[in-house]
């Protein structure tokens, strides 16, 4: 491919991550921050090869291994949901999958720690992620849910995969003033998107949206 084919390609995606920030913004999302952030992240090198041409529509596609990679929406809304006036601090990210959120939270915060269960898509989105350069999130497999105690606290702790409840070591991972995403409910109830913040006192829940997403599930394997 020539020099100017490439170049035309670039400038296509360039296009398409511009306008899904339109979307989004159209959508409620106003932390420009956050819009910027996916306005850079090439979310085609994080879909399938079957997907590709979705890659900017506002919708949640297939990874494989009963994953998703979430909807840009979803993926700006849980962002927003932890940003501060003073931006993100450290990161903790429960649940990789395809890697995409933990690049535009790479985008974002100057360290991102993040945790997938299925070997499999902990080693792709590891490649892929170092590959583009990413060199501020640190991966490990394994059982997310416990989180990653030698580096608590956090300032921010984002969940990619709903439980009934939040696991209580990441709510003692997160730092006072932090704040943690995540969603709550079984795979056949009513899934809740709910924003906790710590403070001295204790910690305070807030309601974001209703969502549906993948269980979240320990261990690490195939």
């Amino acid at each position: 491919m020539s020099a100017a084919a490439v170049g035309h390609r670039r400038g296509l995606a360039r296009a398409a991550r511009e306008a899904l920030a339109g979307k989004l913004r159209g959508r409620g999302i106003g932390d420009e921050r956050v819009l910027d952030a996916i306005a850079a992240v090439p979310r085609h090198r994080f879909t399938e090869e079957g997907f590709t041409h979705l890659a900017y529509e506002d919708q949640s596609l297939s990874i494989g291994h009963g994953q998703t990679i979430s909807q840009p929406w979803i993926v700006a809304l849980m962002t927003q949901a932890l940003m501060t006036k003073g931006g993100l601090g450290q990161v903790l990210e429960v649940g990789t999958g395809s890697g995409y959120q933990a690049a535009v939270l790479a985008t974002l915060a100057p360290r991102v720690f993040t945790i997938e269960r299925v070997a499999a898509l902990y080693r792709r989105a590891r490649a892929l992620l170092e590959e583009l350069g990413y060199d501020n999130v640190h991966f490990r497999c394994g059982d997310g849910a416990k989180g990653w105690k030698q580096f608590a606290p956090f300032d921010a702790v984002i969940v990619t995969a709903a439980a009934a409840g939040i696991p209580p070591p990441l709510l003692g991972q997160l730092a006072v003033g932090g704040r943690l995403v995540a969603p709550v409910g079984g795979r056949d109830e009513t899934q809740e998107l709910m924003l906790v913040t710590r403070s001295r006192r204790g910690y305070s829940e807030r309601r974001l949206c209703s969502v549906k997403f993948v269980p979240l599930v320990g261990a690490c394997g195939e």
